[in-house]
């Protein structure tokens, strides 16, 4: 984990309101103030389930209210392995259903979204509220998504390209979020959504993932098989992008292309009927 904690350091926002919700907070960005319900997402922070927090990922969720002129929450779920699956993915739809009750957001309008373990959290996210039926979710954004438990277990990863994210830390990760060895039968499907077997009647998708990032592989097949099932997904692969690059290389070009279609997906998604 320590390859990560130079990522991790927060700067102080004063525009962003924080609010309780039950045992849990949310980081509340609104640039813009209007008398009606605006669109609304999210925002889920990566951090292997085992660290990081909602405040880390401030400048992301600012740039995506300001370019979009939407809201965005970011939730401060509590981490493995003191709390293990469930609690983080409940924690998760508890903020959304407390984002969607909001007077100033639009709650047919709402996307999930996050990166790395808040990927595979939103992806999660939308297989419990598809489940459960009482919220409606427009979208969801995937950066480099960490779904799938079973990639800890392989041993014919070829590890020498990857960068901030190896099989050690995949495994510490999984095993402290799942409660078990990675790629066992403990895991649960809503652990770890490339174990889901149905993926019909999910909302939308975008997956953005580098091809020198341990997370390919999966991200690749969960795309595929979102398409097989009937949802429209949008595949972003970039050509030797490791783990995180839009974050320790932001001025990059890779990078600005990576966040440009990440803003335009959310447009698309989110801002079509305006």
């Amino acid at each position: 984990m320590r390859i990560l904690s130079g990522l991790l350091a927060v700067i102080p926002a004063k525009d962003v309101a924080v609010e309780a919700v039950g045992p849990i907070s949310v980081r509340v960005h609104r640039p813009v103030w209007s008398d009606r319900p605006l669109p609304a997402l999210l925002w889920i922070h990566g951090g292997g389930y085992v660290i990081g927090s909602a405040a880390q990922d401030d400048a992301v969720c600012r740039r995506f209210a300001e370019k979009l002129g939407i809201v965005v929450a970011a939730v401060e779920y509590r981490l493995a392995p003191e709390h293990q699956f469930p609690v983080p993915l409940h924690d998760c739809y508890d903020a959304l259903a407390w984002l969607a009750r909001q007077r100033y957001v639009d709650p047919t309008r709402v996307a999930v979204g996050g990166a790395s373990a808040g990927g595979g959290l939103a992806a999660a996210l939308a297989l419990l509220t598809h489940e459960r039926g009482d919220l409606q979710l427009a979208f969801q954004l995937l950066s480099y998504p960490m779904l799938d438990d079973r990639t800890a277990a392989r041993a014919d990863v070829d590890e020498s390209g990857f960068r901030l994210w190896n099989q050690k830390a995949n495994r510490f990760g999984w095993q402290a979020y799942a409660g078990c060895l990675p790629g066992s039968v403990g895991v649960s499907r809503l652990a770890a959504p490339a174990r889901y077997d149905d993926l019909s009647g999910l909302p939308p998708a975008w997956i953005g993932v580098g091809t020198l990032d341990l997370f390919y592989q999966e991200d690749i097949s969960y795309a595929g098989r979102l398409v097989s099932a009937g949802v429209e997904c949008e595949l972003d692969v970039v050509p030797g992008a490791f783990h995180g690059f839009d974050v320790v290389r932001p001025k990059a070009g890779a990078s600005q292309a990576f966040r440009s279609a990440q803003v335009a997906a959310l447009s698309a998604a989110l801002l079509a009927t305006d």
